[in-house]
């Protein structure tokens, strides 16, 4: 339902972090600092690889006013650019997937380690460590990708959008 942390903008997670009344005002800078901070390491010399899917609705939430999704779409655009950064948008109109049940996930892979999968919930969060598990959170990955818009196909979409907010 939003963009991912790591392709938000100061201004949005800003204003998603105090929206969610979960976070105090005087917290909420040190909670958007950190994810700052972790979305910088999309730009380092020795850059993180992310694949996002995207919710079509995210790309129209109304976060603290026009100018401030204007603001993100454009980022989102920009970041798609990255080589090592591929955005994909899944709209309704592309039909069922396999995420439909089960919502925002990520899959982190390592290099010398097992790949997890990681799950936000309302208090917390879940970590997926089985191969069994992990491997079905990969499948529904892989239907995602092939479901939603191509990255050119995403990013066109999402300028498009940037453009008329």
């Amino acid at each position: 339902m939003v963009i991912p942390g790591l392709l938000q903008t100061e201004s949005y997670a800003q204003a998603l972090t105090l929206g969610t009344g979960f976070v105090r005002p005087d917290h909420a800078e040190r909670f958007v600092s950190f994810r700052q901070a972790r979305a910088q390491r999309l730009t380092d010399e020795e850059p993180l690889t992310l694949h996002a899917v995207i919710g079509e609705a995210a790309l129209r939430l109304r976060v603290n006013g026009d100018e401030t999704r204007r603001a993100q779409l454009a980022h989102l655009a920009a970041m798609s650019e990255l080589p090592n950064v591929t955005v994909q948008v899944l709209r309704p109109e592309d039909g069922p997937h396999a995420a439909g049940a089960i919502g925002k996930f990520v899959l982190l892979d390592f290099a010398h380690v097992q790949p997890i999968a990681y799950t936000e919930v309302l208090d917390g969060a879940m970590y997926v460590q089985d191969p069994d598990g992990v491997r079905t959170y990969r499948m529904v990955a892989d239907n995602l990708r092939q479901v939603a818009l191509s990255p050119a196909e995403s990013r066109a979409l999402i300028r498009g959008l940037a453009g008329a907010a």
